[in-house]
């Protein structure tokens, strides 16, 4: 007993609480339990963080302090919201709607700015220069409730992509203002300021847009463990945000451009995307939020009317000027109702650089009282009136956003509703033979659906009787369990399937027919030769099969390909799998972020294009001519290093079959070996037998039935021996 008691009163429990052990258990329960708390009674979880913060913080409950530690996790998870912002934008839509973008920047900038300035000046009556500070404050706004938006899986909106473009062009803006101003008070701005500020941003921008790809891609082609890929993306996220900061820019901006530059390389339906969220939204940005509470100082209600009187001007100004600004928008861009609560709810957050703009103005001195006390360039009025508006501001934006939320996750499942339907009847199989290419084949037959698609993967290993000895049951098992996990981790659900039959080629065709499979990828070996090419099984898969086929060689992680070079036989737009694969190769570059070369002949590239034009998904792509397929090996020279070659092959007896196909295994093993490559063979109709026309016939389909005949003979035989009744 007097032992524990000794221990007892060896540990601090003096407020606030400096126990390390004990601070970092309470912030966690806080994270558990807020979110659960305020839920149940309608309040965006964003709220209840921050609301923790308040209470627990030094103008609360005094539990703990905005110490070091605090600053630091908060500074990483704001870090890690522009960075999930980057991230998770879809680039073919930010593309898109750059002209947009910009003009939702500078409306959402301007307006606030001016009003700003003239409630500041007149109603407030600062000077021009702390106006003008002031009021760039207000245009400024903090993504803070964009992981509401990302929980209900529209943050690859139109609306979302808009707002986070616009981010970018008020925080450099306000920042300019900022620097412009800062500098103005010491009496250093010069022409040359502005010309090193100048060439120090353009430097950040090269360095980040054109080194980092560079050094991304050679380490996820050389280090494929999980642990180290997700440290090296924190490394560079930070890289960037430090190397902004050198630049004299805010270090937000750093992170964002890192999220756009890794946008390609981390795929939505990733394990390592998944890992990604899970860190931010479990540790990092709760971390941000309570600490954005803990600012939070409510005595200043009682401490006079001065500070509600700025109060009030500041926080009505900042959300009527960011309203006008999403409901200007909305109406000059022919936006939905829901897309312009969208854009007012991200908007109209205040955090991260309006506290800095404040501390900035506030730490200025301009001048000294009779009394010898400095005179600052925004008071604590000010401040106070600031730290109140991150409150109310983050309040109004989370309801909003969460409001708008559920509208377009609502309207997306209605306008995807139709492209499902046409989807329900796609299973996807994937033929796992060989352990070293799980990998590599899940991930593969994961980007054939559209995220948020429901439509089934399949992962097949066969048990044959051909090689028994080094393959059984157990072996089976532990393959399908690794592309299970894997497909896990990226909260993808991977339907298992073991078969055991005569041969592999009759597993996967009879397995292919019992689930009613469309689409059918299988791995070769990185191995193969023009002797081992296809070999015999794949050969009597693609006869026996009219689904459509990949057969995918992979020679270097797919998120680190930059561009599909499609070769398209003449014709091949007349075949009944035409569309189909066309929609599947659009959708793995829209989602993987890569560009799309098509090699054809005039007419086929005419139609590729007319569908291009009328589908809804956005990518860069480019036509050109090629119809002589004695030339193949014309794409050596067209190939580049991080190109993947898609050939779009044909079975024999269909309107685009080339003859010249049969070299194939030849050239793309002796000359294309380096590169990786899919072959594809389109979904067609089975032939029919016709006896007085047997050149037109799939023999592959007479030799199955020839087979089976002969089986059934056997059997026969086999059944008289044993049956019949033996002489005496």
């Amino acid at each position: 007993m007097y032992t524990s008691m000794v221990l007892l009163s060896a540990l601090e429990f003096s407020l606030p609480l400096k126990n390390p052990v004990i601070i970092f258990s309470l912030v966690l329960f806080i994270i558990l339990f807020a979110p659960i708390l305020f839920n149940k009674i309608k309040v965006p979880h964003i709220i209840g963080l921050i609301i923790a913060g308040v209470i627990i913080g030094p103008y609360g409950l005094n539990l703990l302090r905005r110490d070091a530690s605090m600053v630091l996790f908060g500074t990483v998870g704001l870090l890690y919201i522009m960075f999930l912002a980057g991230l998770e934008i879809d680039l073919a839509e930010f593309k898109k709607n750059r002209n947009k973008i910009l003009v939702f920047g500078l409306i959402t900038f301007i307006l606030p700015l001016v009003f700003g300035t003239l409630a500041s000046y007149y109603i407030l009556g600062y000077g021009f220069l702390a106006s003008l500070l002031l009021a760039s404050m207000f245009s400024t706004h903090t993504l803070v409730s964009y992981p509401i938006a990302s929980k209900y899986g529209v943050s690859r909106s139109r609306a979302v992509s808009l707002t986070v473009g616009g981010t970018m062009i008020t925080d450099i803006l306000a920042l300019l203002i900022l620097a412009g101003i800062a500098g103005m008070t010491k009496e250093e701005v010069t022409a040359g300021f502005w010309i090193q500020l100048g060439l120090s941003s353009v430097v950040f921008v090269l360095t980040v847009l054109f080194v980092f790809p560079i050094i991304i891609r050679w380490f996820f082609k050389h280090f494929e463990d999980s642990v180290s890929q997700y440290i090296f993306v924190l490394a560079m996220v930070f890289l960037a945000s430090f190397l902004a900061e050198a630049a004299g820019i805010e270090a937000i901006i750093g992170a964002f451009f890192s999220g756009l530059v890794l946008n390609k390389f981390v795929p939505n339906s990733s394990a390592l995307m998944n890992r990604i969220d899970f860190v931010g939204n479990a540790i990092f940005i709760p971390f941000f939020l309570i600490g954005v509470g803990m600012l939070v100082d409510i005595s200043v209600l009682v401490k006079g009317w001065g500070a509600l009187k700025v109060a009030g001007v500041i926080i009505s100004v900042a959300l009527a000027t960011k309203y006008a600004a999403a409901y200007i928008t909305q109406k000059l861009l022919r936006l939905s109702p829901a897309e312009g609560k969208m854009i007012f709810g991200l908007s109209a957050s205040h955090a991260a650089a309006t506290l800095a703009i404040i501390l900035v103005g506030y730490n200025i001195i301009i001048g000294e009282t009779p009394a010898g006390e400095p005179i600052r360039l925004l008071n604590e009025d000010v401040l106070n009136g600031t730290i109140l508006l991150i409150l109310v501001s983050c309040g109004v934006g989370s309801f909003v956003v969460e409001q708008a939320s559920q509208t377009l996750a609502l309207q997306e499942e209605e306008a995807s509703g139709q492209a499902q339907t046409q989807e329900s009847e796609d299973k996807i199989m994937v033929s796992l033979a060989y352990p070293d290419m799980i990998t590599e084949l899940i991930d593969f037959g994961i980007r054939l659906r559209p995220q948020k698609s429901n439509i089934p993967i399949y992962g097949l290993n066969i048990i044959d009787d051909e090689n028994t000895i080094n393959k059984t049951s157990n072996g089976s098992k532990k393959i399908l369990e690794k592309a299970v996990s894997y497909g896990a981790a990226s909260d993808n659900t991977i339907i298992p399937l073991t078969r055991y039959d005569s041969s592999i080629s009759n597993g996967i065709v009879y397995t292919i027919k019992e689930h009613h499979i469309s689409d059918v990828v299988i791995g070769m070996h990185k191995n193969a030769d023009q002797h081992t090419f296809l070999g015999q099984k794949a050969e009597n898969i693609i006869k026996r099969v009219h689904e459509t086929i990949y057969i995918y060689k992979p020679a270097q992680p797919f998120n680190t390909l930059k561009r599909m070079v499609i070769a398209v036989p003449p014709l091949a737009e007349t075949e009944p799998g035409f569309l189909h694969w066309l929609h599947k190769l659009v959708v793995m570059a829209k989602e993987s972020g890569m560009a799309v070369s098509f090699y054809a002949n005039a007419d086929t590239l005419e139609v590729i294009k007319d569908v291009l034009e009328r589908s809804s998904a956005f990518i860069s792509s480019s036509s050109h001519l090629f119809s002589n397929w004695d030339d193949f090996l014309i794409f050596k020279s067209e190939l580049k290093v991080n190109d993947i070659l898609i050939i779009i092959s044909s079975r024999k007896g269909h309107d685009s079959y080339q003859p010249q196909s049969q070299k194939l295994p030849y050239y793309l093993s002796n000359y294309f070996g380096k590169y990786s490559f899919i072959i594809l063979y389109p979904k067609q109709l089975e032939l029919g037998i016709n006896m007085g026309n047997i050149e037109q016939t799939d023999s592959a389909l007479i030799e199955s039935i020839s087979e089976q005949i002969g089986a059934i003979g056997k059997a026969g035989d086999f059944l008289k021996k044993v049956f019949q009744p033996t002489k005496k």
